[in-house]
């Protein structure tokens, strides 16, 4: 029997959608579609079916002041004539907190955990579980399942989760969580079908570098996260588009006691609205736009590329130096996928540890799994789309069909 699962990703302005059909084999995506703008006057809508046809009705604004209204147009849109019935649905969570360290279905008790973590994640999870309330009244006939960005993480070591802090702090949760691990597991996944086709050997030791707005890298030995650059929140670890990753402490002291007036609302939005490439380029979040200005002789551009690359680098480096060596190297995410330039300046210098990129292949353009490296690197330089979507959806499936029970 064919499920047809409805995966939810959603963020605290955006809200992307995806309609899945598992069957025996792996979900296969029928329908994509994103509100953006949620809570301006200009929201925008997509909706296409798998071979990119429109369905939005040329509605490319729409109104969706709130995420009542934004999952509003979502209803509208996967119960459309002609469209299958939804069987399941599933989201992406970013921050289960201390007490979820599984994908599972969604109870009342799921959602009281949930209301818990939202001291760790409160510029992710309030959304979130909005949405997941109000999509639960929509659909009341069917089951919910929450999918968590840090559970790939939960192979990781004490020793690369416990901040060197009191222990009243620790025994509340307060430890290094890891994030992006839906994309770092549709990689794994990828990859370990890639070698059942025979087109690669799957790697022991390799280094996932997730480059989006969100950016992150992973060490993962057979197949699982040893360490990752995030931490607690997906704030720190390598320089983003508009958080800063890891500061000297500190600094953050000092950012208090300058900011006055503003506080911790302040500093809170400034770590995560108005740092990163946006603070060094004082353009918006856009790699493309950075790069062309920094062709052009735009100085501040060309800073704000040469710290995001180095940091990348430098934690590259240091996975490969913690793991003994690297039998892989993934760039992933819309940077890592789509930005030739950033993948060379990244691999350029690490020659030494066994990684090197051949040019012609890394400026191909293609959105499969494809090799880049050069024919003497040592170790393969692939790139790998993050599917984190897909992932829920396969997440979805098997615990659906097992009948899973939170």
């Amino acid at each position: 029997m064919d499920l047809h699962i409805l995966v939810i990703n959603s963020g605290s302005s955006s809200i992307k959608f995806s309609l899945f059909e598992a069957a025996d084999g792996e979900p296969a995506s029928l329908f994509e579609g994103e509100v953006t703008g949620i809570g301006t006057e200009e929201a925008g809508f997509k909706f296409h079916d798998a071979t990119g046809k429109d369905l939005s009705g040329g509605r490319s604004e729409v109104k969706a002041k709130t995420p009542t209204e934004a999952i509003g147009l979502v209803v509208g849109a996967v119960s459309g004539a002609g469209l299958p019935e939804v069987d399941a649905v599933g989201y992406r969570v970013v921050h289960p907190g201390a007490k979820l360290d599984r994908h599972q279905r969604i109870t009342s008790k799921v959602i009281e955990d949930l209301e818990e973590a939202v001291v760790f994640a409160p510029l992710h999870d309030p959304a979130v579980i909005e949405v997941i309330r109000e999509m639960m009244q929509r659909f009341p006939g069917v089951e919910h399942y929450a999918c968590f960005d840090t559970v790939f993480h939960e192979t990781m070591l004490a020793a690369a989760t416990t901040y060197p802090i009191p222990a009243e702090f620790r025994e509340r949760g307060v430890r290094r969580y890891g994030f992006h691990g839906l994309s770092c597991e549709s990689i794994v996944r990828q990859l370990q079908a890639e070698e059942r086709r025979g087109g690669l050997k799957f790697p022991r030791r390799m280094v996932i570098a997730h480059l989006g707005s969100g950016c992150s890298v992973t060490a993962v030995v057979d197949g699982r996260s040893i360490d990752t650059t995030m931490g607690l929140t997906p704030t720190g670890g390598i320089v983003m588009g508009t958080r800063p990753g890891d500061l000297d402490p500190g600094l953050l002291l000092y950012l208090m006691r300058q900011m006055k007036g503003d506080g911790l609302a302040g500093l809170e939005k400034l770590l995560n609205h108005a740092s990163g490439m946006v603070a060094l380029s004082g353009m918006a979040n856009d790699m493309k736009a950075v790069r062309a200005a920094a062709a052009k002789g735009d100085r501040k551009a060309r800073l704000a590329v040469e710290v995001f690359t180095r940091s990348v680098k430098k934690a590259v480096g240091g996975f490969i130096a913690l793991m003994g060596g690297v039998d892989m190297v993934v760039f992933a995410g819309g940077i890592g996928e789509h930005d030739a330039l950033s993948r060379s300046e990244i691999a350029g210098g690490l020659e030494a540890l066994g990684v090197s990129v051949d040019a012609a292949l890394n400026e191909a353009k293609d959105d499969a799994v494809r090799r880049i490296s050069a024919s003497d690197s040592g170790a393969a330089v692939m790139v790998v789309p993050a599917k984190e979507d897909w992932m829920i959806a396969v997440h979805v499936s098997c615990m659906a069909g097992s009948g899973e029970k939170a």
